[in-house]
């Protein structure tokens, strides 16, 4: 559930009208609920108390400071994939300890940046980059903890870009692989030490089984391994807990955990989960203005003031959020359903399509939009196309709310841009 209600015909953010929000601050903007946020981490939480995980909340799906705050406050750590997200990490005072850095393309100087802040565990994708993670730790006189990243060759029923446990996906080491080589190579990476093994095998998956498999497989190789004389300590699950966008059914955390648990229990292992759109997913929308109503052949348009580089998930995965009005206070008509809209932005581009074929009251040029459920992949995955000033963004918690990002200026899109002369004279 979230904290975004409709009241009166006027769309809250906890006890805040969302358009005092968008009319204060304009548009597009992206608005949080500190509730929702909190509610839904400490779900999981709760939902795994048994084995007391290190949740790290994965920083890509939404990495502002503030969000990253509130939640290393409830206790979680921190999911990164790059040198950027480390640099973030820290900044949000977020103790090393609860860092573990994914990414299959580590750069050697982000590699000595967090071995030198201290990180909990790198994820290793390839045995190529464990030989850069030792050489690195060697330069440092470091022990680096890792973790192998195992691809079990698992579908599951998601978007194809977001499928990460196949064979043929560019993730992690098959497990036959991994296998022969922790037992061939035991003694060839003195400067590294094995923790145990982390999957991820997608996201938005909406049920347990896919994970239930993936656990089996890599649980039959830890068991093979200890027989052998190798200590493993920790299984890092990795995230991809779906959530709502239409009319998905997901697991609740309790069902989740229900479903993984006696597997985990079994295995006699610590437990890291890495979530992101599970947690902050639904606890954000992102709110547009509507510029103008357009009709062509019969096909109707709001053209609205975001487009796809403040949301690019419609554009780049087909993927639907629902779009409702942020005040409808006309009465309902008895003559004639609500036509049905496109609703599209001002970018160049024919895939600058927010939503396709929705029903929508009449609005007036200067009203305002939601677009639901834009709290993970949105603001993250934002860029400057066209010319575009990236948004604000706005936290709000019950009656209070502040702006966690000051939207951009025309200035910061040139701001690191150099006319050279020495080139052009």
């Amino acid at each position: 559930m979230h904290e975004f209600k409709v009241r009166h015909g006027r769309l809250y953010c906890e006890q805040v009208p969302v358009a005092a929000i968008a009319q204060a601050v304009g548009t597009p903007v992206y608005i949080y609920s500190y509730k929702t946020l909190v509610d839904h981490f400490r779900k999981l939480k709760v939902a795994f108390r048994r084995l007391n995980p290190l949740i790290c909340f994965s920083v890509k799906a939404n990495g502002n400071l503030a969000i990253l705050k509130i939640l290393l406050q409830q206790g979680a750590g921190l999911d990164i994939v790059s040198g950027g997200e480390l640099y973030r990490a820290l900044r949000a005072d977020c103790p090393p300890n609860r860092i573990v850095y994914a990414s299959v393309g580590k750069r050697p100087e982000e590699i000595r940046q967090a071995l030198q802040a201290g990180i909990f565990c790198f994820n290793v994708e390839s045995i190529p980059e464990r030989v850069t993670i030792n050489g690195e730790a060697r330069k440092l006189r470091r022990i680096a903890p890792i973790a192998l990243r195992i691809n079990p060759d698992i579908r599951v029923k998601t978007h194809q870009y977001i499928a990460t446990g196949t064979a043929e996906s560019k993730f992690g080491i098959a497990l036959d692989d991994a296998e022969h080589h922790i037992l061939a190579h035991r003694d060839d990476y003195p400067a590294t030490r094995l923790l145990g093994f982390h999957l991820h095998i997608g996201s938005q998956i909406t049920d347990a089984g896919p994970f239930v498999l993936a656990i089996r497989r890599v649980g039959a190789l830890i068991e093979r391994l200890r027989r052998r004389g190798v200590r493993l300590d920790w299984l890092n699950l990795g995230g991809g807990l779906g959530i709502v966008y239409k009319d998905e059914q997901p697991q609740t955390a309790q069902a989740f955990a229900k479903a993984i648990l006696p597997w985990l229990i079994s295995l006699r292992v610590k437990l890291i989960l890495e979530p992101g759109r599970f947690i902050v997913g639904n606890a954000g929308i992102l709110v547009a203005q509507v510029l103008y109503q357009k009709e062509t052949s019969g096909k109707r348009f709001l053209v609205v003031d975001a487009g796809m580089n403040d949301l690019i998930r419609p554009a780049l995965y087909g993927a639907y959020h629902e779009v409702i009005p942020v005040a409808n206070t006309r009465p309902p008509s008895t003559v004639h359903r609500p036509p049905f809209y496109d609703i599209v932005g001002p970018v160049c581009e024919s895939a600058d399509v927010l939503a396709t074929h929705r029903r929508l009251p009449q609005l007036k040029s200067g009203e305002f939009l939601a677009v639901m459920g834009a709290g993970a992949y949105g603001f993250t995955m934002a860029s400057n196309y066209n010319g575009r000033p990236r948004p604000a963004e706005v936290l709000v918690r019950g009656r209070r709310w502040a702006v966690i990002r000051q939207r951009e200026t025309l200035e910061d899109l040139i701001r690191h841009e150099v006319i050279p002369k020495e080139v052009l004279i």
